[in-house]
């Protein structure tokens, strides 16, 4: 079932969610959850949603880049549950990406996040799992997890003179660089 985001302004988006619970993982109730959020994050087409932008405050997200080819970057990472994830930063290098987001439509930001992480979670059938992600993919899933603990990209953005409407973006700044 498709479920309307939640935006910038509404206070599910500013909380910690709560974890996810073990013995509901494989109920009913979360795997109608995570058939909302894919189909919600395909719907509005993004590349990852979490579960406070569809208004579950649990510690839960999606993301798929499936043949995805941007910023001479492959990335082949099929449809990926993350349930209550850590992230630990590998190397502190950074680099920045223009952010878009799907609770803070029509505004881009120059978000600087590392760019060589692993990510440790449980996924959809409650194995433990770790993810090494470095480029594009280390903030991708920085950018969803930062959903899970109350943050939005644009609380990163270091230079407020980096953020955007999508129109004047378009027109103005697009360059490789840009997360969508």
């Amino acid at each position: 079932m498709i479920r309307p985001i939640c935006r910038m302004g509404n206070p599910i988006l500013r909380r910690t969610a709560s974890d996810v619970k073990m013995g509901d993982i494989k109920s009913e109730g979360f795997t109608q959850l995570l058939l909302d959020l894919r189909d919600s994050m395909k719907h509005y087409g993004g590349i990852g949603i979490a579960a406070p932008q569809i208004g579950e405050s649990l510690q839960v997200c999606v993301i798929e880049l499936e043949k995805f080819n941007r910023y001479g970057e492959e990335i082949h990472l099929p449809f990926t549950v993350f349930i209550n994830p850590v992230v630990r930063v590998l190397a502190p290098d950074e680099t920045g990406y223009w952010e878009g987001c799907l609770s803070v439509p029509g505004l881009r930001g120059f978000v600087e996040r590392p760019q060589h992480i692993m990510v440790s979670y449980v996924n959809e059938l409650g194995e433990a799992q770790e993810l090494e992600a470095k480029g594009f993919l280390a903030t991708v899933i920085q950018h969803e997890l930062d959903h899970l603990f109350g943050k939005l990209y644009i609380d990163r953005v270091k230079d407020p003179t980096l953020i955007a409407y999508q129109e004047e973006f378009d027109e103005f700044i697009k360059s490789p660089a840009s997360v969508e």
